[in-house]
């Protein structure tokens, strides 16, 4: 980047945030590495939300419950690679299994005859792919940025998630012919281009960000065993916190998100596929005018604690509404509300708690909560939708009630953290 060019990208992230000079490039570059990760996993999403209207909400329930148990191995695997591998390619080594494995993936599906076995395979692996790479990124940004660069920028590098969520839905939307499997390849290329990218942001970690003793340098963490993260994680009552808040928020994404599934049901495959990714471009262009505007404001101003309690709030009422007006398009506004108000704005949050605690707990436990916890509340969550709708046969009106219920509790929680956060700090 010439000096003439970081002078005029400065002055343009000046305008919407609070960003130092030396922080420039930095930025820019977490900014492009998230665009780019997201843009492989949501080539793919649109894909994989379309085969499950296909499914009970049984069958769902028990793809959730494998794919939880799944993620606890493939969580506890990534415990080993940190005590084997240095923290400085630790993040490029993630990044590149994942490529490696969509290709893998591709080649399996020319031998394996059995379709429904395919999709529903490609279904978990996706649905690991959508939490696992993107929980490492942040684990890599609170390891790049302090506390109060957390705040002021990671409203900003959010809405290239934004943006590459986009630009990945888009693929599919327009070139619909590829097919699954061929766009499983696309993703592979796109997810090797972060690599670089990884290497460029260490680099400048010391000599743009100044950053040298917010954490150690990029070493082997030295042993420890694959369930070193689950450990640190039951022993900590700060992170025991995050995860319930994170379990509460799986509860309202798989009720609306179970909602949105079965009103779907009588629309075919190619519509299902253009609501989603309606749904997948809207949320982010409000992810992006949130994410430029409203976060870094937000938490500066009125701390985490508010910040983080704000989204479930919103959608406390709009459950109400939902309870009241039982419309898809309701339900549709709702999951895109919901979405994009976690991308903008709880999830930078809930990523700036972890500039609170020290860094093995950023690399092993991170995960753990991120994946683990969060694949757990889909379980959970699941079987509680299914046995609601199929057991107790409450409709859409009723759920919503119960969801409302959920999200009072969700906001108690997340104000609570913030604010357990800053005091901590502030001692």
């Amino acid at each position: 980047m010439t000096d003439k060019n970081s002078g005029l990208v400065a002055k343009l992230l000046r305008s919407t945030a609070n960003i130092e000079p030396n922080e420039t490039k930095a930025t820019v570059a977490s900014f492009l590495l998230v665009l780019i990760l997201m843009a492989a996993y949501y080539i793919l999403r649109p894909v994989r939300d379309a085969m499950a209207s296909d499914w009970s909400d049984a069958e769902v329930a028990t793809l959730w419950t494998i794919n939880f148990v799944f993620s606890f191995i493939v969580v506890a695997v990534y415990g080993l690679a940190i005590g084997k591998i240095s923290l400085k390619n630790l993040v490029p080594s993630v990044y590149g299994f994942f490529a490696g494995t969509f290709i893998l993936f591709y080649c399996a599906s020319i031998f394996v005859q059995d379709t429904v076995l395919i999709n529903k395979a490609f279904y978990l692996w996706v649905s690991v792919f959508s939490l696992f790479p993107v929980s490492v990124f942040w684990s890599f940004m609170a390891d790049i940025y302090t506390k109060d660069q957390s705040k002021r920028l990671f409203g900003i590098i959010t809405t290239g998630a934004s943006i590459g969520a986009m630009v990945g839905p888009s693929i599919p939307l327009l070139f619909s012919g590829l097919g699954t499997y061929n766009l499983m390849l696309v993703a592979s290329v796109v997810l090797i281009i972060t690599l670089p990218i990884i290497f460029y942001i260490q680099s400048i970690k010391v000599s743009e960000l100044g950053n040298a003793d917010h954490t150690a340098e990029m070493r082997s963490m030295g042993g420890g065993g694959s369930l070193d993260g689950f450990k640190l994680f039951i022993k900590n009552p700060f992170l025991l916190g995050i995860g319930l808040f994170l379990f509460l928020y799986t509860g309202i994404g798989s009720f609306i998100y179970l909602e949105l599934k079965n009103l779907m049901t009588d629309l075919s495959s190619d519509e299902r596929i253009r609501l989603w990714s309606f749904m997948d471009l809207a949320t982010n262009t409000l992810t992006i005018v949130a994410g430029l505007f409203v976060t870094s404001r937000l938490a500066t101003k009125v701390g985490l604690g508010w910040t983080l309690a704000l989204l479930p709030i919103i959608v406390m009422g709009g459950l109400l509404t939902v309870a009241m007006v039982p419309l898809l398009t309701v339900v549709v506004g709702l999951q895109i509300f919901r979405r994009g108000g976690n991308y903008a704005i709880t999830r930078p949050a809930r990523e700036m708690l972890f500039t609170y605690v020290d860094q093995e707990t950023r690399f092993k436990a991170k995960p753990v909560i991120d994946v683990v916890v969060y694949r757990g509340g889909d379980t959970f969550w699941g079987w509680a939708f299914a046995g609601l709708t199929q057991g107790l046969g409450l409709g859409l009106a009723a759920v919503a009630l119960v969801g409302a219920g959920i999200a009072a509790l969700w906001s108690a929680v997340g104000l609570y953290l913030g604010k357990h956060a800053e005091k901590q700090n502030n001692t």
